[in-house]
C-alpha cells in the first residue's frame, strides 16, 4: 500500500466514473479522479439529460394544438430559443455542481485536467505534470461524436455536443444519420418549428430495433413533417457566400440547410489516452476491451461505460462502475448483467423496449407466439390528432417466458421501466395475463392481448 498515492485513480467524471469513485471512496478506498472537461459526462452535460429537456420543449406544440379539441383557447403560440437554451445550460450547471458535490462528500480528490495511463499503476496529469501512483486505475473516458464515414467538407456540420448552443433557431436543418441520437433531434426541432430533412445510408432507421417499430416510427416522422432520405450518401458539404450550407448526395439533388447536424455514430473516447503503451488491449474502434467484470487486459486496470463499447447506455455505465468499486473495494464482488436492458428513444411518438426482438428470438432459435396490438389513444379521439400507439409481446412458445416488450407511443419510456423488472423477473405470458388491468389506460394493453399474431 506505501507503494502507492492512491487505491484508485479513475479517468474520466462521467456517470459511469463518479459512481464508481463515491462507492469505493465509501469502502474506505483513497481515490483521486480526473476531468478534462466539464463534470458530469457525456449525459448530463451534451447528452441524455439536457436533450430530453429540449423533447419536452418540442412536445408543447402538440399540446397547444391538442387543446383546442378539448374546449382551450389559447391563440398563437411563439416559441423564444434564447429562452430554452439558456434555461437548459443553467439546469446543467446546476447538475454539473451536483456531482462535484457528491465527490467531494465522498472526499474523491478531484483534478479537472487531461489524464493519461503511462503504465499498469502509473497516470500523469498533462496539465500539472504530477504523476500518481495508483493500485488500480479505471477508464471511464466515455465517448465521443464521430462523422463515419468521413466527409469532404464535414468541418462545416455540427455534432450532438454543439446542437445546445446554436446561437439561433435555424430555419431549415439537415440531420445526416439514421440511429436515435440522429432521430431525436430531428423530432425536436421539426417540433420547434425548423424544416427537417434526414439524410440515411440505409434503407430503414433505426437499425437493430423491433421492425414493427421502425416502420411505423418512420411513418410518423413523415407525418410529422420531416424529409426522409433514405439510401442516401452525402459526398461533400460546401458553403455558399451566404452562408448556406449546401450537402452534396450521391444520388438526388443536393440538400441546402442552415445547419446541418452530423449523427452518423459515436466512437469510445481512447485516443491519446496512452492505454496501448502499458500493455491495455483495445478493439477495432478503439474499444477498451474487458471482461464480464470489466477488467482489461491488464489486471491493474479495469474500464466502465461507452469506452467499453458494450451496452452504450448511461445506467449501465452506472451500474458497471458501481459493480467494480464493490468487487474492488467492497468485499462483495457481483458483475452486471447485461443481457436484459431497456431502452427509450425520445422521439415523438417514442419508442421504450426490452429484451429481444422478434427478429433476434428467431434468429436464437426460439419457438415464438407473437401478440400485438395497435390503437388510438383516448386523447387523441378528442384532440383529433393522427395518433397511434403499438405495442408487441415476444414470447417463446416452449416455456411462456417473455422475451421481449416493445412499444411506440406516448410515455412508451415510463412505461417499459416498469415492464422491464417482470420481463427480468422472467415472468410468462400468464403472469402478465392474470395481472388485472388499470383501466383506462394504454400500458393496460399489454395485459389484455390474447390472440396470437397469425
Amino acid at each position: 500500500m506505501a507503494d502507492f498515492d492512491v487505491d484508485l485513480f479513475v479517468i474520466g467524471a462521467g456517470s459511469g466514473g463518479t459512481r464508481a469513485a463515491r462507492i469505493s471512496a465509501g469502502h474506505g478506498a483513497r481515490v483521486m479522479i480526473a476531468e478534462e472537461d466539464r463534470i458530469g459526462g457525456t449525459c448530463v452535460i451534451r447528452g441524455c439529460v439536457p436533450k430530453k429537456l429540449f423533447v419536452y420543449a418540442s412536445r408543447f406544440a402538440d399540446e397547444f394544438e391538442d387543446a383546442a379539441g378539448f374546449g382551450w383557447s389559447v391563440g398563437t403560440p411563439s416559441f423564444d430559443w434564447p429562452t430554452l437554451r439558456d434555461a437548459v445550460a443553467n439546469e446543467v450547471t446546476r447538475l454539473s455542481g451536483l456531482y462535484r458535490k457528491g465527490l467531494e462528500g465522498a472526499k474523491v480528490a478531484i483534478r479537472e485536467e487531461r489524464a493519461v495511463v503511462e503504465g499498469p499503476n502509473t497516470v500523469r496529469l498533462q496539465k500539472s505534470g504530477e504523476t500518481i501512483r495508483a493500485r488500480h486505475i479505471l477508464v471511464a473516458t466515455g465517448g465521443y461524436p464521430a462523422f463515419d464515414p468521413p466527409i469532404s467538407g464535414g468541418e462545416l456540420g455540427i455534432s450532438s455536443n454543439e446542437i445546445f448552443h446554436l446561437p439561433s433557431l435555424p430555419r431549415r436543418m439537415l440531420v445526416v444519420g439514421g440511429g436515435y441520437i440522429a432521430l431525436e433531434f430531428a423530432s425536436v426541432f421539426r417540433r420547434l418549428g425548423v424544416e427537417v430533412t434526414v439524410l440515411h445510408r440505409g434503407d430503414n432507421i433505426l437499425r437493430g430495433f423491433e421492425e414493427d417499430l421502425r416502420v411505423r416510427l418512420r411513418d410518423a416522422l413523415v407525418h410529422a413533417g420531416i424529409t426522409l432520405r433514405l439510401g442516401c450518401t452525402i459526398d461533400r458539404i460546401e458553403q455558399l457566400p451566404d452562408g448556406t450550407r449546401r450537402a452534396h448526395c450521391a444520388t438526388g439533388e443536393p440538400i441546402d440547410a442552415d445547419v446541418v447536424l452530423v449523427a452518423t455514430g459515436r466512437r469510445p473516447n481512447t485516443v491519446g489516452l496512452g492505454l496501448e503503451n502499458a500493455g491495455v488491449k483495445l478493439g477495432p474502434i478503439g474499444q477498451v476491451m474487458v471482461d464480464a467484470n470489466s477488467a482489461s487486459s491488464v489486471p491493474s486496470i479495469h474500464a466502465v461505460g461507452d469506452v467499453t463499447n458494450r451496452i452504450n447506455l448511461t445506467p449501465v455505465a452506472i451500474r458497471e462502475g458501481h459493480a467494480f468499486a464493490d468487487s474492488a473495494f467492497g468485499g462483495k464482488p457481483w458483475a452486471m448483467d447485461h443481457h436484459v436492458v431497456a431502452s427509450a428513444v425520445f422521439t415523438t411518438p417514442e419508442i421504450g423496449t426490452v429484451g429481444l426482438t422478434e427478429q433476434q428470438a428467431f434468429a436464437a432459435g426460439y419457438e415464438l407466439r407473437v401478440f400485438e396490438a395497435g390503437f388510438r389513444p383516448m386523447k387523441a379521439t378528442i384532440s383529433g390528432r393522427q395518433e397511434r400507439i403499438y405495442m408487441k409481446l415476444v414470447v417463446d412458445a416452449k416455456t411462456d417466458r417473455m422475451l421481449g416488450v416493445h412499444i411506440l407511443g406516448h410515455d412508451a419510456g415510463e412505461i417499459i421501466q416498469a415492464v422491464a423488472i417482470a420481463v427480468t423477473m422472467g415472468a410468462t405470458k400468464a403472469d402478465f395475463d392474470r395481472t388485472v388491468a388499470l383501466h383506462p389506460s394504454a400500458a393496460e394493453e399489454l395485459v389484455t392481448m390474447r390472440t396470437v399474431r397469425q
